[in-house]
């Protein structure tokens, strides 16, 4: 006796699709799992065994094979618990169903109750894909699965629930949910900000245009709170990019049941404690990292040159790439990490170099020692270097509030929307992807500012990964006042975020 269905398996932010084979022969009872399972899926036939039970089902006597295929790929988690268990019932002639073009995937508990699993939009869309056309899937999962405007779904809240299901013909699919969710609210606003006008433009220029930013200055300076309130004046993602983001919190097991879809840009403030696996993702069932969860949103670095050297090192090809390649001896996975780096650091040691109040106590060889902790690999991929001063008194207690951030995103997705116009043929959201072709393209220098950007090459010692990020923040500047062209102007405030 046997049966065939089909689930999935997660490779990295893919979906795989998975013949489960179940074939029931004579000889002593027993269950045999096989096709790469990891603990956790070998460990199945313990829950399948009472929740069939529990289900008012027969467990079949006998050889019970189980084979997953294709064997060659690993196999993780627990979503075949529901496959296999329907697979053990049509095989021993308990249920009768056509499983051709349908996904199933479900986790059990002993009485027979479907849990939700992780990563449900990426299964989905992936096995869409692949021309299947039903989905049965956990009840949990329904505000997720919901999400996929094409597909059609089935919630199961329990062994018994799928086959009563299978009995009725006007069973209806889980409804599609609205793109969007109501309008996010920020904790963080620039208004609270008195003064820092410098750091304030360069953070609308990196929002803009998608630029990486580093502030460094004494402490309370307000570089944490700059930078915190950078979501406020980030544009909206659209639904494509919404999707994405979307899909990796799914498979990160992020996701809240009453907002499934993720409309506000992912914000990830890692500890400088963190390790580099927690950073870029890995581990022996390889996970996506803290700048795969800042993909389309924010990496934000606080005390940037506390972290050890050799975990901002790793940063260096994401920042390049914005894509991460994860190699295991079970697989070698991709991860999108298109982020926008903020980073935040004291000047020195003790913090005080360069203020004009309190004198620094750092000898010149300390001072060289943490100025080092920062390679210049790092520092030459990131586009907007702001010194951040200490904020005059007058300042600080003046009654007004400063411009607030829903006025500075207006301007912000005003300039992203010249952007997405420029690139709508390509897959690019902002100045910062811009590739050599696009630069060739779309930046045409006059006379007069290529001359100025060729005195600050020689002067400043620009590399070439530099000179290209400066016409890249030119361009966005010009874009924030509606510019077609890029005037000696623009070059020269694009310069000025060199130090």
């Amino acid at each position: 006796m046997q049966a065939r269905l089909y689930s999935t398996a997660l490779i990295g932010l893919e979906a795989q699709i998975v013949e489960v084979e179940i074939d029931i022969s004579r000889g002593k009872s027993s269950i045999n799992i096989v096709g790469l399972p990891d603990k956790a899926v070998s460990e199945a036939k313990e829950r399948i065994v009472p929740a069939i039970k529990n289900s008012k089902c027969s467990f079949p006597r006998g050889r019970i094979t189980v084979n997953l295929a294709p064997a060659n790929i690993p196999k993780f988690g627990s979503l075949y618990d529901l496959p296999i268990s329907l697979g053990i019932l049509a095989a021993s002639d308990q249920i009768n169903f056509d499983f051709r073009k349908k996904i199933i995937i479900g986790e059990l508990s002993l009485d027979g109750e479907v849990r939700g699993v992780p990563g449900i939009i990426t299964m989905i869309s992936g096995s869409e894909s692949s021309g299947f056309e039903k989905f049965y899937i956990p009840e949990e999962n329904s505000f997720e699965a919901g999400l996929i405007q094409s597909a059609e779904c089935y919630g199961v809240g329990s062994l018994n629930d799928f086959i009563e299901q299978i009995k009725r013909t006007d069973r209806k699919p889980i409804a599609t949910m609205p793109k969007k969710s109501s309008e996010e609210t920020y904790k963080y606003d620039l208004r609270h900000i008195n003064g820092q006008e410098h750091a304030r433009r360069a953070l609308e220029i990196a929002a803009a245009g998608g630029h990486n930013i580093l502030l460094s200055g004494v402490p309370g300076s307000g570089k944490t709170y700059l930078c915190r309130s950078l979501p406020s004046i980030m544009p909206e993602m659209n639904y494509k990019e919404s999707i994405e983001v979307t899909k990796i919190y799914s498979i990160a097991g992020l996701i809240e049941k009453d907002k499934p879809l993720i409309s506000k840009r992912p914000f990830r403030s890692p500890h400088h404690t963190s390790s580099q696996v927690a950073l870029v993702g890995g581990g022996s069932i390889p996970k996506p990292g803290e700048i795969t969860l800042a993909h389309r949103g924010v990496l934000f670095l606080d005390e940037f040159s506390e972290f050890p050297q050799k975990t901002l090192e790793v940063l260096r090809q994401p920042l390049e790439d914005k894509v991460v390649s994860i190699s295991r001896a079970s697989a070698s996975l991709t991860f999108p990490a298109n982020f926008m780096l903020a980073a935040a650091m004291n000047p020195c040691k003790c913090g005080y170099f360069g203020d004009p109040d309190v004198e620094c106590t750092c000898n010149p060889s300390e001072f060289q020692k943490y100025q080092k902790k920062i390679s210049g690999p790092i520092l030459d991929r990131i586009d907007l270097l702001v010194k951040v001063p200490k904020v005059k008194m007058n300042k600080l207690i003046k009654k007004s509030e400063s411009e607030e951030s829903r006025i500075v995103k207006a301007r912000v997705e005003e300039g992203r929307r010249l952007q997405t116009e420029r690139f709508a043929k390509d897959e690019v959201f902002s100045n910062s992807e811009m590739s050599q072709n696009h630069i060739k393209q779309f930046i045409h220098l006059k006379k007069t500012s290529l001359e100025l950007l060729k005195t600050a090459i020689d002067s400043l010692n620009l590399s070439a990964r530099s000179y290209f990020k400066t016409l890249k923040v030119a361009r966005t500047i010009a874009d924030l006042e509606g510019s077609e062209s890029i005037s000696r102007d623009h070059i020269a405030e694009a310069l000025s975020y060199r130090f």
